[in-house]
């Protein structure tokens, strides 16, 4: 499973992908906000966008990576905010592909880590992510505060 860097070349195929993401989400927008999004992010190069090909060289999920700082370890590290695999080429290892190329870009750039969180009820993805050897924190919470009005 042939796994790239995204670049702006990628936004065609990229923005469906996306859009199919959030949509999962429950937070549809539009593609021409899907696209200007990710067109930012590569433009600005404030994540890091992985994507995966089949044999074909069809599109099928992608990856995003923040990069963040561990103030523990006083170290660059990474929050693994995104990872959507298309419907019809889950259960191929496509998802698996993805973590080990986001494990090895972080590794390449000297990251101390990589962070993630998923929802409870996202049985498929803690076996994988445990199979990959995250830990699930046992000590602390996550909390958000949003600023929307």
């Amino acid at each position: 499973m042939p796994v790239h860097l995204a670049s702006l070349n990628d936004l065609d195929e990229l923005t469906p992908l996306f859009a199919a993401y959030l949509a999962f989400y429950e937070v549809p927008r539009s593609l021409s906000e899907v696209r200007a999004f990710l067109a930012q992010r590569l433009d600005q190069s404030d994540s890091v966008l992985l994507l995966a090909r089949d044999a074909a060289g069809e599109a099928q999920g992608f990856i995003q990576l923040y990069p963040i700082f561990n103030s523990l370890e006083l170290q660059p590290s990474y929050l693994l905010n995104d990872l959507f695999v298309s419907s019809q080429a889950r259960r191929q290892g496509v998802a698996e592909a993805l973590m080990n190329a986001a494990r090895a870009h972080a590794e390449s750039t000297g990251a101390c880590g990589l962070q993630l969180e998923t929802a409870k009820t996202n049985l498929a993805g803690q076996a994988l992510y445990e199979k990959l050897g995250y830990v699930r924190d046992q000590v602390f919470y996550t909390y958000w505060l949003s600023l929307k009005p």
